[in-house]
This record gives C-alpha cells, sequence and structure tokens, in this order.
C-alpha cells in the first residue's frame, strides 16, 4: 500500500465531522420538530443504499473513462465472479442496515446532544474489536485517550442526560405504545412519545454492531487484492440495498401499501438521503486512508458542533457547567490519541 498523504486523511476526517454534524441535526429535527407528515424511517434507509449505490457505480463509470461495456466488465471480474470475497461483506452490510434502522429509532427517543454522547460509545467497540480482529496494538497514551474521551463527551450533556431521564420518566405514563421499536408506522397515528429507555437501548445496541462492523469491513478492504473502494462499496451495496429493501417489506408494507413507500418524503428528508449517502463514501474513503478509531474521533469532534446547534436551534439542550470542561477533554484527548496515529500512517500501518 502507498504511503498515503496526511492531508488528504485530513480533509477526508474534516468532511466526515461536518457531515455527521448535518446527519444528526437534520434527522433530529424532521423526526421531531417539522411540521410535515412522518415518513417511514426503514424508506428514509433503503433511499440512502440506492442513491450510495448509484453513486459508486457512477464512480465506476469515471475510473473506467465512461465506458459502460469496460466498467460492466470490471463489476462482473470484481463482484460476481469473486463470490467468496463478495459474500464475506454481507457481514457489515446486515450489521450497518441493522445500526441505520436503530439510530433513526434513537433519534426519536432522545435528544440529539443526548444520542451524540452516548453513541461515542462506539469508539471503545471499535477500539477492542480492532485489538482482537486486526492485532492492532495500542499504546498507553492511545488508552489514556480513549478513557479521557469517554469521560469527556459523558461530562458534556451529563446534566441534560439527566434532565431528559426525569422527563422521559413522566411522560411514560402517556405512552400506550404496542408495536415494535423498529417499526415506524405508529407515527401515522399522531406524535410520537418518546422513550427514553428505547433510544438508549438502540445506541447501544449501533454501539456494538457499529465497531464490528467497521472492523471487519477496514480488515476486508485492507486484506484483499482489489485496492479500489468503489468496487468495495458495490460488493457491500448488493447485500445492503436487498436487505434494507428486506427490512422495509417485514416491518412496514402495510404501510407502504396503504400511503407509498415515500409517503412524508419533503425536501428536507431527501436532503438527509443526499448527505448520508455522501457520508458513506466518505466513510469508506476514511477506512481507507486512516482507519476507524480515528473516525471515531472525527465523529465525536462533530458533538461540539452538534450541541451547539442542538442549543441553539433545536433547543433541545441547556448546557450546564460540565459542558466548558467536558468539551476541553474532549480536544485534548483528540490531539492525545492524533500523535501517535500520525506516525503510524507514515510508517508501520501498511503492514497490517
Amino acid at each position: 500500500m502507498a504511503e498515503i498523504n496526511p492531508k488528504l486523511a485530513g480533509l477526508i476526517l474534516c468532511v466526515l465531522v461536518v457531515q455527521t454534524t448535518l446527519t444528526v441535526i437534520l434527522l433530529r429535527y424532521s423526526l421531531t420538530l417539522h411540521s410535515a407528515q412522518p415518513y417511514l424511517g426503514s424508506a428514509l434507509v433503503l433511499a440512502n443504499e440506492c442513491l450510495k449505490y448509484v453513486m459508486a457505480i457512477v464512480l465506476l463509470l469515471f475510473q473506467q473513462g465512461l465506458s459502460v461495456h469496460r466498467s460492466l466488465r470490471v463489476f462482473v471480474d470484481e463482484v460476481v465472479r469473486k463470490p467468496r470475497e463478495t459474500l464475506l461483506l454481507s457481514v457489515p452490510a446486515m450489521l450497518y442496515t441493522v445500526q441505520n434502522n436503530l439510530l433513526i429509532v434513537a433519534l426519536k427517543n432522545l435528544d440529539a446532544a443526548t444520542f451524540q454522547v452516548t453513541y461515542q460509545l462506539k469508539i471503545l467497540t471499535t477500539a477492542v474489536f480492532s485489538v482482537i480482529l486486526l492485532n492492532r496494538k495500542l499504546n498507553s497514551r492511545q488508552w489514556i485517550s480513549l478513557v479521557l474521551l469517554t469521560g469527556g463527551v459523558a461530562l458534556v450533556q451529563l446534566p441534560a442526560a439527566n434532565q431528559q431521564i426525569n422527563d422521559d420518566e413522566e411522560s411514560e405514563k402517556h405512552n400506550e405504545t404496542q408495536d415494535s421499536i423498529f417499526s415506524d408506522s405508529n407515527t401515522s397515528a399522531g406524535r410520537f412519545v418518546q422513550d427514553h429507555w428505547i433510544g438508549l437501548v438502540a445506541v447501544l445496541i449501533s454501539c456494538f454492531s457499529s465497531g464490528f462492523a467497521g472492523v471487519f469491513y477496514e480488515k476486508q478492504l485492507k486484506s484483499s487484492s482489489q485496492p479500489s473502494i468503489v468496487l468495495r462499496n458495490l460488493q457491500l451495496g448488493v447485500f445492503s440495498v436487498l436487505l434494507a429493501g428486506l427490512t422495509v417489506i417485514q416491518q412496514d408494507f402495510r404501510f407502504v401499501q396503504e400511503k407509498g413507500l415515500f409517503h412524508g418524503f419533503t425536501p428536507l428528508v431527501w436532503t438527509i438521503v443526499v448527505v448520508q449517502a455522501v457520508g458513506g463514501l466518505v466513510v469508506a474513503a476514511t477506512i481507507k486512508y486512516a482507519d476507524n478509531i480515528l473516525k471515531g474521533f472525527a465523529t465525536s469532534i462533530s458533538i461540539i458542533l452538534s450541541s451547539i446547534m442542538s442549543w441553539l436551534v433545536l433547543g433541545d439542550l441547556q448546557p450546564a457547567g460540565y459542558f466548558v470542561p467536558g468539551t476541553c477533554i474532549v480536544l485534548i484527548s483528540t490531539v492525545l490519541y492524533s500523535f501517535p496515529v500520525q506516525k503510524e500512517m507514515h510508517g508501520g500501518k501498511d503492514k497490517i
């Protein structure tokens, strides 16, 4: 593997921070404050996966000089005629599908700040799975930075999280929701009643799903003789689109029959689809040119931006005394972790 330009990796991570922040804020707004009719979260995931696949096909065409014949030949050779490599990617595809649906459930039930804080547990799960699956060795500075980051992001929103729990305990008295937590059809009957614990469980499951899927995908990406991220995304996307479609059928088939697959899809919702699709390609590039743990730290930095927007735009957050020290701990831990990673990028990372 060729030596990676650190400026390119830095640019990708900056774009990932912006994309992650926009995704959380826009999703939360569309699910709770947007005045339009509710839409299906499973349909959003399906539209996102389809758009990502179309974008991957377009990128493949550009790689092959806009030749449809060459692109089709490459697709057949690298995807269809390599069933073992393609089938292996069904594992992260399934986990990503579960994760994406659960994140919508979480953002229905948790404010943006609490969601972002809790979701940072995926950094620890990613680190553990990286050690187990990739034999990656983390030095003491990196482990300390992981602990500091986890504590820092918790401090940022600790008062808001406690306030949310108290508020949700009162709302539970009026919550008579009987549908599955994965289903979106209950939103069509009226206002969705938030349940803090459902949101918390959804985030926790997503953290483990994200950690394992990301590291497993990274292992396949870096151990394969095929260096193209585009072709890897085409392999992954085959199962992602299929599983997302099956999820719609299994969860919301009756709703789709009555109102249509894209019922409630406003320009805002389509904007979310585009932002998420672009983010999928950025994440893939991050895995190729950096690593999953560094990607997690970029996401952690977006907590600061998300918290500010949650406070000023959505009104979800009331910053208290822990906000400033928590923010400082997050930034310090990010810098602390970044120094050894930069050395690995120039040196031993190609050995993974």
